[in-house]
């Protein structure tokens, strides 16, 4: 992973104090600026290129009733995303991103991690790669978003896979599971846990539970930390899918920010277990990087205004 630059960020830092503000003032958005300085390596860090990629899968999880809508779902939303008709899209458009949507052998389901491994090894690292090609080299900022009818099963696995805690913990309604379709849920997450239990590296999580985009954001987040790219990432299934990572490096996701806090309840959770703050906490549980995108909204708003802002003596404020 190329490093983070602390010389960058000292000076970043000291130009935040320098502004026409009192130090400190602007919160969250000086810390923001700060950290994009120091993945940039340059105290006026920029944003002229935002990329942002939603991975699609299909699990076999479904087959446990674990879904409110038909896995059918999955490939109708990757159209739509192509339509342009997703919510993803406009909040792309809005923050000023490239979007781009990888479909993931849609119609070959991962298996059911109730009943044995979701993927094969090959299976796990051909997902990794499909991610790590989608990273553009070029972009300053990479947004990373999902969709997957069943795979908030999957995520809410991984999480209490890599630290702890039974199903109950972790699962939530997802697309809106209730009654029958949540008690499911949990069961299924449970009898995987059971199963596959221990998994003690990324790969052997994956492996285990799956899915495809989970393992494809797992390798753009990998190749982004080689180009020292800073990533948002979006909700719970995207976070679950990051924390794997750390299974082989706590510090693998030193270059992530997390856009926001889901309403899925293990989010919270997980967003504590890996020692992370989110940019926002708006209530969303959407998915498709649409948390993630008005976060990059946030993130400029911190970039205009360390850049932008005079500093006391350019203003000719004294005392």
């Amino acid at each position: 992973m190329k490093s983070f630059d602390e010389t960058a960020q000292a000076q970043a830092r000291a130009r935040q104090d320098s502004l026409t503000k009192p130090p400190g003032s602007l919160g969250r958005l000086e810390e923001l600026a700060i950290f994009m300085a120091g993945w940039q390596g340059t105290d006026r860090p920029r944003i002229d290129r935002a990329q942002a990629v939603v991975f699609a899968g299909n699990h076999g999880i479904c087959a446990q009733g674990v879904n409110p809508f038909p896995v059918e779902v999955t490939a109708q939303m990757v159209a739509n995303f192509n339509a342009g008709g997703a919510a993803i899209n406009q909040l792309a458009r809005m923050a000023g991103a490239d979007l781009s949507v990888v479909a993931l052998e849609l119609d070959r389901p991962t298996a059911d991690f109730t009943q044995g491994p979701a993927m094969s090894t090959a299976e796990v690292l051909a997902a990794m790669a499909a991610g790590a090609d989608t990273v553009d080299p070029q972009a300053d900022v990479l947004i990373l978003g999902e969709m997957g009818i069943g795979n908030s099963s999957v995520a809410a696995a991984l999480a209490a896979a890599r630290f702890g805690g039974s199903a109950a913990d972790w699962v939530g309604p997802g697309t809106g599971a209730v009654g029958d379709t949540l008690a499911a849920k949990i069961r299924a997450v449970d009898t995987g846990l059971a199963l596959h239990r221990p998994a003690h590296t990324a790969e052997q999580l994956l492996r285990a539970f799956g899915g495809r985009e989970q393992a494809a954001i797992c390798g753009a987040i990998r190749q982004a930390g080689e180009l020292g790219l800073p990533v948002i990432l979006d909700g719970f299934i995207c976070t679950a899918a990051a924390a794997a990572l750390t299974a082989d490096d706590s510090a693998a996701l030193d270059h992530c920010l997390i856009g926001h806090e889901s309403a899925e309840p293990g989010h919270r959770r997980l967003i504590a277990a890996l020692g992370k703050q989110p940019v926002l906490t708006l209530d969303m549980r959407l998915g498709e990087g649409s948390g993630a995108a008005v976060a990059l909204m946030v993130l400029r708003a911190a970039l205009e205004c360390h850049n932008g802002m005079a500093t006391f003596a350019e203003a000719g404020i004294g005392g």
